[in-house]
C-alpha cells in the first residue's frame, strides 16, 4: 500500500447564528458570528502546511438548509485556496445542509467530489506528489434534512480493490441519546462492512469509537454554546505501507467554551468569594492568552458563602461587573485574552452535618435518606422523575424533551432538588417581604444565554422534581435554574407554576399565561448544535 496522508473534518456549521446571545455586547457577537470563517481558514492552513493529499468533510458543512450567501462564497473560496494547493476535497451534506436546501446553482470546484443522496458513491483519491491511487472515498448526502435509515449498510467495498477504503457518513452511532438519532448505526455495522476508516460527522464531541478500523468523530471545528467545551478542530491521518492509521488532533477554534469548578468552601464571606472568581478569571486569561474564552463557573462545596449567594443576588452583581470589564476590552478589539464570563451555576450549599442528618427522624432526614436509595436505583429514579413530570406531560413538545433526558441529567435534578430542600427546611426561604412569584415572574437563568424553549421545558422539569420532592402536594419551590436543572442564584419562586408559563417568540418562559402549545423550535440552537 502506498504511504499518504489525508484531513478528516465535518460539522462546520459556517455563518452559524449563535442562537440566544442576542444580549451580548455587539463586538462579542460579531467575534462569535466570524469564528466558525476563522475556524474554516485555519483548517485550510493546516491543509496546506500538513501537506495533505486530500480532505474529507462529513457533513454540516452549512449551520442550517437556507446558508447564506457569505457563507456559501467562503466556503467556496476556501475550497479554490485548497485547489491551489493541488489537494482534493471530498465532501457530503448532513441534517443541517441537506441537498434540497436552497443554494447557489453552481457546480463544484473540479478538484472537489461532493457525494449524492441516493447511494454511495465511489470515488478514488489519489497522492498529491506523483498522482498514484491510494484510497477508495465512498460518501452518502443527507437527500433531506431527516434521514431515519440505516445508511451504513448501503456501503461496500470496490471488489477486487485493495486500495484504502474510506467511507464518510454523518450519523449517530450506538443510539447517543443526546443526538437526534439521524442515519443510526452500531459499531458492529460499520466494522461489518470493511472499510479502512470511517470518517463520521454529526456528533460534535471528539472522540475514536474504535481503532482497527478507525471509527472518528473528529467533532466540530469551533464550539457554539456552553454544551461544546474544550478544544475543537479537525484529525490529520497518515496511512503507511502497512494499511495502519495514525491520527493527530489540530486546534482550530478561536473562541474556546468552558466550564470551570469553584468550591466556596474555606471562604470566609462575599469579598474573598469575589477574588476567588476574580483570580480564576485571570488565571484563565493566562492559560488562552491567544483566544477568547467564554466560561462558566460551576460553584460547589458548602459553606457560609453559599447563604450571600443564595439571599442577596451575589452572584448577578458579580457577573454585571465581569462582563462590564470584558465588554470594554472588546470594545477596543481586544479579543485575545479576553475572558466573558457566561455565568454561574450554583450547585454549592450550607454548610451542615449531613451524616446527622441522615440518623435524624425528621422530614429532612427523609429526604436525604430517599435522596440516596433513589440514586442508585435507577427503576426508583424513573418513577420519582415521572411523577413528578406528569403534568407537563400533557404538552407534545414538553414531553418529547423530557423523554430524551438521560439518567445523568435525572440524577443532577435530584441532587439539585435535595440541596434546595437542605436549604429551604433550614430557614433560608425568602424573607417576609421579598417579591412574591406573581409580582416578580419566572426568570429561569439569569446571568447566562437566553433560554430556547427546550431549556425552559427541561428546566421547568426539573423545578417540578425538586419542587414535588420537597413539597409534595403542596406548592413547590423551585430555584433559578441553570441550563443543566442546578439551583442558579439562589431565587425561589413556585415550580407548580412552571408548567403554565407560555412561550414568548424566542422560546423562553413568561410569567402569567395558561399552559399552551409551544410555538416553533426551530430556533433551539444547543440541542440542535449536537445534531
Amino acid at each position: 500500500m502506498i504511504p499518504f496522508r489525508f484531513l478528516h473534518a465535518a460539522d462546520l456549521h459556517l455563518d452559524s447564528r449563535f442562537a440566544g446571545l442576542s444580549h451580548l455586547p455587539q463586538e462579542i457577537r460579531s467575534y462569535l458570528r466570524e469564528s466558525t470563517f476563522a475556524a474554516l481558514g485555519r483548517l485550510v492552513g493546516v491543509a496546506i502546511a500538513q501537506k495533505v493529499d486530500f480532505v474529507v468533510i462529513s457533513g454540516d458543512v452549512y449551520d442550517v438548509t437556507d446558508a447564506s450567501l457569505q457563507g456559501q462564497l467562503r466556503f467556496r473560496e476556501a475550497l479554490d485556496e485548497l485547489g491551489r494547493h493541488g489537494i482534493q476535497v471530498f465532501l457530503i451534506h448532513g441534517n443541517h445542509d441537506p441537498l434540497d436546501g436552497p443554494r447557489l446553482a453552481s457546480a463544484p470546484p473540479e478538484h472537489v467530489t461532493v457525494f449524492g443522496g441516493s447511494e454511495p458513491g465511489r470515488v478514488v483519491a489519489r497522492r498529491r506528489q506523483d498522482g498514484r491511487e491510494v484510497a477508495v472515498v465512498s460518501g452518502i448526502s443527507y437527500p433531506t434534512a431527516k434521514v431515519t435509515e440505516n445508511t451504513a449498510l448501503r456501503f461496500s467495498r470496490e471488489p477486487g480493490s485493495s486500495l484504502f477504503h474510506i467511507a464518510l457518513l454523518h450519523g449517530n452511532v450506538d443510539g447517543d441519546l443526546q443526538h437526534e438519532t439521524y442515519a443510526p448505526c452500531t459499531r458492529k455495522d460499520l466494522i461489518s462492512r470493511g472499510y479502512d476508516y470511517w470518517a463520521l460527522g454529526h456528533i460534535h464531541k471528539r472522540s475514536i469509537l474504535h481503532e482497527h478500523p478507525p471509527i472518528v468523530y473528529p467533532g466540530n471545528i469551533q464550539g457554539r454554546s456552553i454544551k461544546e467545551t474544550g478544544p475543537k478542530g479537525c484529525y490529520t491521518v497518515d496511512v503507511d505501507a502497512e494499511g495502519a492509521a495514525v491520527l493527530e488532533f489540530h486546534e482550530l477554534d478561536s473562541v474556546r467554551w468552558q466550564v470551570r469548578e469553584l468550591s466556596i468552601e474555606g471562604l470566609a464571606d462575599e469579598a474573598e468569594w469575589t477574588r476567588a472568581v476574580e483570580n480564576a478569571v485571570e488565571e484563565l486569561r493566562e492559560e488562552t492568552p491567544q483566544m477568547m474564552s467564554v466560561v462558566r463557573f460551576r460553584l460547589t462545596g458548602r459553606g457560609a458563602v453559599h447563604k450571600i449567594l443564595a439571599e442577596k443576588g451575589a452572584a448577578d452583581d458579580l457577573l454585571t461587573e465581569l462582563q462590564r470589564r470584558e465588554a470594554v476590552r472588546a470594545a477596543r478589539r481586544e479579543y485575545a485574552g479576553l475572558v466573558w464570563t457566561e455565568g454561574f451555576s450554583i450547585e454549592s450549599g450550607l454548610a451542615i452535618d449531613r451524616e446527622r442528618l441522615l440518623l435524624e427522624d425528621s422530614f429532612l432526614g427523609e429526604m436525604l435518606r430517599l435522596t440516596g436509595r433513589t440514586s442508585v436505583n435507577a427503576g426508583e429514579l424513573d418513577e420519582l422523575v415521572a411523577a413528578a413530570l406528569k403534568p407537563l406531560m400533557e404538552n407534545q413538545e414538553l414531553r418529547r424533551l423530557l423523554m430524551s433526558v438521560g439518567s445523568e441529567e435525572k440524577l443532577d435534578w435530584l441532587r439539585g432538588a435535595a440541596e434546595l430542600g437542605i436549604t429551604l427546611l433550614s430557614g433560608l426561604a425568602e424573607p417576609a417581604g421579598a417579591q412574591s412569584p406573581a409580582e416578580g415572574g419566572m426568570e429561569l437563568s439569569a446571568g447566562s444565554s437566553e433560554l430556547s424553549m427546550e431549556e425552559a421545558g427541561l428546566e421547568t422539569g426539573s423545578a417540578r422534581v425538586a419542587g414535588n420532592f420537597v413539597a409534595g402536594d403542596g406548592p413547590a419551590m423551585s430555584g433559578k435554574l441553570d441550563h443543566d436543572g442546578s439551583a442558579k442564584h439562589g431565587e425561589w419562586d413556585d415550580a407548580r407554576s412552571a408548567g403554565n408559563k407560555a412561550m414568548d417568540n424566542d422560546g423562553s418562559l413568561r410569567s402569567g399565561a395558561g399552559a399552551e402549545e409551544p410555538g416553533d423550535c426551530a430556533g433551539r440552537q444547543e440541542r440542535r448544535d449536537a445534531e
